[in-house]
């Protein structure tokens, strides 16, 4: 048995291949940039107008107006000192622009413009390169790109965005007792829901399964559904079976079919039984069988290996301190992580910690950290990881 440090440093420390496509603009969300990128132009590429107002020449209250420009308009106008132009956010300014002032302080009479406030240099211009400058670094290998930066790589005319691929992901569920949803069972059955909780924290997360299957109790049929995930996949993430009842098969198929072990069984709570393996470029996690240790150890473990898989710069859900709003004790004998609700910059934590207890994890948004046998007062700081 391995403790919690010690199964994420394993995860961590897996030598990975990265491999890197070409992906439109529209559909580069959530991926990882594979190259660094620098800026073709200047941002903006030329002066331009904050607002819709007037651009002045000179530093007055009264300028007599002499033309207009509107927003991706390319004609240039000279003003002589003591004029002014009618301009519209975004527009382009005259070259000899000392200032725009925001049409809501002025006043026009025939062609002569009434300032309420004299002007201040270089107000309400946005310069050119003010925000980039040409060969400038935007980003780096291994952003993520989230939607402001789909608006900035738009803004600079990259239409396709070279990305590191995604890994492909496949699940199993595992049990005689399992019946999918809509469909009708018998007294001793339960209806399957670990493949909906693991798909979606899959897509949570903007990844996705290539591939869903569900087996039942048998050694032999372990074995061959093991073997035929293994052949379409990168990660394979199996629910149930891995424990040491008579009818699980998993860690037994899992060796039959050449994965090696790196680490079986965490000093936690919930997931005790958790396995990490691994054949030449694919990893496998199996997880325990019931859906909040599933989910618990898909949070803790499998996110962080997909996004290395990536090419994210970051992996993992970063860890916060939050105060905790009662007294609490973990008298579980195992570090522990905890269903919790933080509201409020405080955090809850809820009841029914019980690993098959899927409806306090529903309704709350974290995962609490406590160490083994660790006291907390009301108020005291605890570590939360934010999961929805």
């Amino acid at each position: 048995m391995v403790t919690i440090e010690e199964a994420l440093r394993i995860v961590e420390d897996q030598s990975i291949s990265l491999k890197s496509e070409t992906k439109p603009l529209e559909e580069s969300l959530g991926y990882a940039l594979a190259t660094n990128t620098v800026s073709p132009f200047d941002v903006p590429e030329f002066d331009n107008s904050a607002m819709d107002g007037y651009a002045l020449c000179g530093l007055y209250q009264e300028y007599k107006l002499v033309g207009e420009v509107a927003a991706g308009d390319s004609k240039e106008i000279l003003m002589k000192d003591g004029e002014a132009v009618r301009v519209f956010t975004g527009a382009k300014v005259p070259q000899n622009t000392t200032a725009v002032m925001m049409q809501e302080k002025t006043t026009v009479k025939a062609s002569t413009l009434f300032l309420d406030e004299m002007p201040k240099t270089e107000q309400n211009i946005r310069k050119k390169g003010g925000q980039l400058k040409e060969g400038q670094e935007v980003f780096t290998e291994g952003h993520i790109l989230n939607p402001p930066s789909l608006a900035l790589m738009g803004s600079l005319g990259l239409s396709q965005l070279n990305v590191f691929s995604k890994p492909r992901v496949n699940i199993i569920t595992t049990g005689n007792e399992l019946v999918k949803p809509g469909k009708s069972k018998t007294e001793g059955q339960i209806y399957e829901s670990n493949s909906y909780a693991i798909s979606g924290a899959l897509q949570q997360f903007g990844f996705e399964h290539h591939q869903k299957t569900q087996i039942l109790d048998d050694f032999e049929a372990t074995k061959a559904g093991i073997k035929t995930a293994l052949g379409s996949c990168d990660v394979l993430i199996i629910s149930g079976g891995i424990s040491v009842g008579d009818y699980d098969f998993v860690k037994q198929s899992l060796e039959e079919n050449g994965v090696n072990e790196l680490f079986y069984k965490v000093f936690q709570k919930p997931g005790k039984p958790l396995y990490f393996g691994r054949k030449e470029n694919q990893f496998v996690f199996a997880l325990p069988g019931n859906p909040a240790s599933s989910l618990t150890c898909f949070y803790v473990y499998v996110l962080p290996l997909l996004q290395k898989l990536s090419g994210y710069g970051r992996t993992g859900l970063p860890t916060y301190q939050f105060p905790i709003k009662h007294p609490y004790e973990n008298r579980f004998g195992r570090p522990s992580f905890l269903k919790a609700a933080v509201f409020d910059g405080k955090a809850q934590i809820l009841d029914g910690q019980g690993s098959s207890m899927i409806q306090s994890m529903a309704k709350g948004n974290a995962l609490a950290f406590v160490d083994e046998n660790e006291k907390l007062a009301e108020g005291d700081l605890i570590r939360c990881k934010l999961i929805s």
